[in-house]
């Protein structure tokens, strides 16, 4: 009997669940809300009713699963199988994940971080080709990542590593959620990106459809921001050109360290596509070293969403 996976990528407003073949292919996907009253407290058993229901409804039985994987906000211990720090879930205290629902699914599980989930699932069935070494960034309202070295998570002494988003790329710079100054975060973020055309609008006295949106009190977003240039606005331009040199520069370190075969970039800003592509390439050239422009191909990620159920079944493979 071929075995199956389940992949959970739990978020502060959906968890998304998978059933897929071992082989990576998507058979049945749901979600459900994510109830983050009372400390968070019903969401694990939310999650064990919510595929105990789905196993009722197909007749399935839990000897059929090589194992469930899951990618969750927050600090994870993978051996404890545990969660603490993810404020959007009200966790803000040890939560308990793995045993209770092991317990009550009779399932071996396994947990990690979703922005390192998203990388697997990039890599395994996406733009990462399932190559040995990729780096995974997503440009969303932070910016996150997962870096993968020799087919294996990186995750340091502490869990940290692939802080993309923390790289401090201007000295000095914007005040970052994390209390450093001039993270990638404050600049390549779909928030980032427009607090860096409200100040660069400041120097700015040309024409430009975005500088009168921005002097005129509109509400203006990291889509507009992209569209306008695209449309030729002159000081659109000069914002986009900004964002991407600082994600240039951020690829190029990157890039120099690791050397991996893909940077894969995704979230909600790489909707702006090839246009963001083409710009940092341009200033990846510009910061790597000339044997890593060669051989490191940056590319825009392929699953969108499902890159985060993909991944975290990923890691239930290893169950096999």
């Amino acid at each position: 009997m071929n075995k199956k996976l389940i992949g959970i990528d739990l978020g502060g407003t959906t968890a998304k669940f998978a059933i897929l073949t071992e082989d990576g292919e998507i058979q049945q996907k749901w979600s459900i809300q994510t109830n983050i009253n009372d400390d968070g407290k019903k969401i694990v058993p939310d999650i064990i009713e919510s595929i105990k229901h789905r196993l009722s409804l197909y007749e399935m039985t839990s000897d059929e699963f090589i194992g469930i994987g899951m990618g969750t906000p927050g600090t994870v211990d993978r051996e404890a199988g545990t969660v603490i720090g993810a404020y959007n879930l009200n966790w803000s205290t040890l939560q308990e994940i793995k045993k209770p629902i092991e317990e009550a699914l009779n399932i071996p599980f396994i947990l990690d971080n979703d922005a390192n989930v998203a990388a697997l699932g990039e890599r395994w069935k996406g733009a990462g080709e399932n190559a040995a070494d990729v780096i995974f960034m997503t440009l969303g309202t932070g910016v996150g990542g997962g870096i993968i070295a020799n087919s294996q998570l990186v995750h340091g002494v502490a869990g940290a590593a692939g802080e993309i988003g923390h790289m401090t790329i201007e000295p000095g710079g914007f005040e970052c959620t994390c209390g450093k100054k001039g993270c990638l975060e404050t600049v390549a973020s779909a928030t980032g990106v427009v607090k860096l055309a409200r100040m660069m609008s400041e120097e700015y006295s040309g024409e430009s459809t975005l500088k009168e949106m921005i002097d005129d009190g509109q509400v203006v977003t990291s889509k507009d921001v992209f569209d306008l240039a695209k449309g030729n606005d002159s000081f659109a331009l000069l914002v986009v050109d900004k964002v991407c040199y600082y994600l240039g520069y951020a690829c190029g370190d990157l890039g120099n360290i690791l050397n991996p075969n893909h940077i894969v970039i995704g979230g909600g800003v790489s909707a702006a596509g090839d246009f963001l592509l083409e710009q940092v390439q341009k200033h990846f050239k510009e910061f790597a070293f000339p044997q890593v422009y060669q051989s490191t191909k940056i590319k825009l990620a392929q699953l969108g969403n499902e890159a985060g159920v993909i991944g975290a079944a990923s890691l239930a493979l290893q169950f096999k």
